[in-house]
């Protein structure tokens, strides 16, 4: 069977003021070979056709890079399909009948834009405080020219994998962003090149984090169950032992 009829319970919301709710909508004959997003696309046409307005739902690249789509789905963020993230969700992954429940997620740093989509320009704010290195521009440097060990390129680029999708966020019970925020401290601060900031980098961008009403880690780990591309718990342990030689570095 190529087709299989759906029903959607989509959150509506106007925007972070209204108050909300749920609104069923039919979704029959949808191709299992449709992404989440097609099938979307797809409910938005039959919704615009009948005088509705569509459901409202960020995306960008649809190829599981960019971070930007993202949602709960039966109340997993992304879905049920591990190391996934929206737009790469396929239909073939839901059954003829199913029940699909789509919310935004739910944090209080991620206020509501309308619907489906949320603010997530705190991951922003974050990033700016600290996401950055001090070298010198120009041509790029022979390739071997500093030497990195082999397990501190192998967690920095584990942790360069964070696509700021906002996954870790809504899975956590606290809604901490602390995985996020080891990932990108962790990122830079294995490498030589971001050895100048390192410290000053983890105060700032946990002060930042702290200052943008995340929770508190209490090492619940669906964080980095919830992420599509599998960051490592290890970043939070590195980003606190950051901090707190920061503290003693004055």
């Amino acid at each position: 069977m190529d087709t299989i009829n759906i029903t959607l319970k989509v959150w509506r919301q106007k925007n972070n003021n209204d108050k909300g709710r749920f609104e069923t909508y039919k979704a029959p004959k949808i191709s299992i070979h449709m992404s989440f997003l097609e099938m979307l696309d797809v409910v938005n046409e039959n919704l615009e056709a009948s005088g509705i307005e569509p459901i409202v739902f960020e995306h960008d690249c649809r190829e599981g890079i960019c971070g930007s789509c993202g949602f709960m789905i039966n109340g997993q963020p992304h879905g049920h399909k591990p190391r996934t993230t929206t737009c790469q969700l396929h239909m073939r992954e839901f059954a003829d009948g199913d029940v699909i429940v789509l919310e935004p997620f739910r944090a209080k740093a991620f206020p509501i834009i309308k619907d489906l989509m949320v603010d997530r320009s705190s991951f922003d704010r974050i990033i700016q405080s600290g996401g950055y290195i001090s070298i010198r521009t120009g041509a790029a440097p022979e390739a071997n020219v500093i030497p990195v060990k082999k397990h501190k390129a192998e967690m920095s680029f584990e942790a360069a994998a964070c696509i700021g999708c906002g996954a870790c966020v809504a899975s956590c019970p606290n809604a901490a962003a602390m995985l996020f925020t080891g990932a990108k401290i962790t990122h830079l601060g294995s490498l030589p090149q971001g050895q100048t900031e390192r410290y000053t980098r983890a105060q700032n961008m946990v002060h930042t984090m702290d200052s943008e009403d995340f929770g508190h880690c209490s090492n619940y780990a669906a964080c980095s169950v919830a992420c599509p591309k599998e960051i490592p718990l290890e970043v939070i342990a590195q980003m606190n032992w950051d901090y707190l030689v920061s503290k003693v570095k004055k």
